[in-house]
């Protein structure tokens, strides 16, 4: 009986490879197949983009959001620049004001400048005259000095010519020396001398 069974399965197997039904089995098993790798494929490749999917994503939002901070802070500097606008216009007027003053202050320190140095000129040739006067009052009492010095010379030798004379008439010889010898110690340019000094 088993062996009718195996003979009955082997006529009908090759009377389905006879008839072409066998071979269309196949063929369509054979694209089930291929389907099943095509979808299996797809949805590897689908997978591998999830990645490429996401990380994109994750860049769009990042750029997104750059973007918005991007306006943000351009609103907030231009805010700040608004905020800001009277205070530089009011430093501008306070450094503008500083440099009038300091203006005004070097032109004052250069006006005093000159006056001191005109007046330091002023002094410098009042000085000069003044010594100009001074060395001519110094020259006029140099000459007043020779005068009397001169007139006490005279003096003296009139003196001198008196004691002389005077001495002379006591008639002795040895006081006529002692004169002679006072008449030397007594001489004109010892005693100017000894005024000056």
């Amino acid at each position: 009986m088993n062996k009718l069974l195996d003979f009955g399965r082997k006529a009908l197997f090759y009377v389905r490879v006879l008839s072409g039904y066998e071979e269309r089995r196949i063929r369509s098993y054979r694209l089930q197949l291929e389907q099943r790798v095509q979808q299996a494929q797809a949805r590897k490749a689908a997978i591998n983009k999830e990645p490429e999917k996401i990380i994109l994503s994750e860049v769009r939002r990042m750029v997104e959001e750059m973007q918005n901070l991007n306006k943000k802070l351009e609103e907030t500097e231009a805010a700040i620049e608004d905020y800001f606008k009277p205070l530089d216009k009011e430093a501008e007027i306070i450094m503008k004001m500083q440099l009038q003053g300091e203006e005004r202050t070097s032109e004052m320190m250069m006006k005093a400048l000159e006056k001191q140095a005109s007046l330091q000129q002023v002094e410098a040739e009042k000085n000069a005259s003044m010594h100009k006067v001074d060395n001519s009052e110094a020259n006029l009492d140099d000459s007043k000095l020779m005068e009397e010095e001169k007139g006490l010379t005279e003096m003296l030798k009139e003196l001198q010519r008196e004691v002389l004379l005077e001495k002379a008439d006591a008639g002795s010889s040895d006081n006529m020396h002692q004169s002679d010898k006072s008449h030397i110690n007594l001489n004109p340019a010892s005693t100017t001398t000894s005024e000056r000094s």
